[in-house]
């Protein structure tokens, strides 16, 4: 027997995109916990009984949904990384599983990883990637290559290197190319509705499915927020109201 239940669709970016695989309980809640993660592990007990469980439930759904979730690449677009704290530095190489390495944050030293976003105009996130906190900004050229011919991305010193950028990336010095500073009001965005500046995931698969989870629900809520609002400027920024 058929099913003739019509299937849901939901509009991102200009294309049709069907979520109904994957519009669950489990899909919803992976979304929820990536505005913050604390203290919400007894709304996922309902469903998966374990944090275990449900962890290595999202990191398994996260790959389906993030590829939905994107946004598409304009003329110009904008890179930068973030670090996040893992464990305090006394702590280094106390377990054989660390993930994180030490670098300088802020001024002091932290062991971690950094993320990087590629936002377009309309600041949602295209493409993204991490790395250990250690590893130079020059790290993250593989997610700018495939869109040569596509877009100019933005980028700061940082992303210099002595063999040389891609093609399609423009070196901005400090005081020039202000579009860029769209990318800080975001990431100090996550930083204070997603708690982003220390998480306590520890095995790589994790680390993924909670930065994917967290790239792909900041796109859902910005267009959500236009939603909600079709008045506000097609610029602005907010997911404050989302907030849990």
């Amino acid at each position: 027997v058929t099913n003739s239940t019509p299937k849901r669709g939901v509009q991102f970016y200009g294309s049709t995109t069907n979520w109904y695989p994957f519009f669950t309980e489990r899909w919803l809640l992976s979304s929820f916990l990536s505005l913050a993660q604390t203290g919400l592990w007894r709304l996922v007990w309902r469903w998966d009984f374990t944090r275990e469980n449900a962890a290595r439930t999202f990191a398994q759904n996260a790959s389906n949904m993030v590829q939905f979730a994107f946004g598409k690449s304009d003329i110009f677009t904008v890179i930068d990384s973030y670090p996040t704290e893992l464990i305090f530095s006394i702590r280094e190489g106390r377990s054989e599983q660390q993930v994180g390495k030490k670098g300088r944050n802020k001024g002091r030293w932290s062991i971690g990883i950094k993320f990087c976003w590629l936002l377009n105009e309309f600041c949602r996130v295209v493409a993204w990637d991490w790395a250990t906190m250690n590893a130079y900004d020059k790290h993250f050229h593989p997610i700018v290559e495939p869109l040569i011919g596509k877009t100019i991305v933005l980028a700061d010193c940082g992303f210099r290197d002595q063999d040389g950028v891609p093609e399609n990336m423009k070196i901005c010095k400090k005081g020039t190319w202000n579009e860029r500073m769209c990318i800080e009001t975001t990431l100090s965005m996550v930083t204070i509705v997603c708690d982003l500046k220390r998480i306590r995931n520890r095995l790589p698969k994790y680390i993924q499915a909670r930065l994917a989870y967290v790239a792909a629900m900041f796109n859902i809520l910005l267009d959500l927020f236009h939603r909600l609002h079709p008045e506000a400027d097609p610029f602005k920024m907010s997911i404050a109201e989302f907030a849990l």
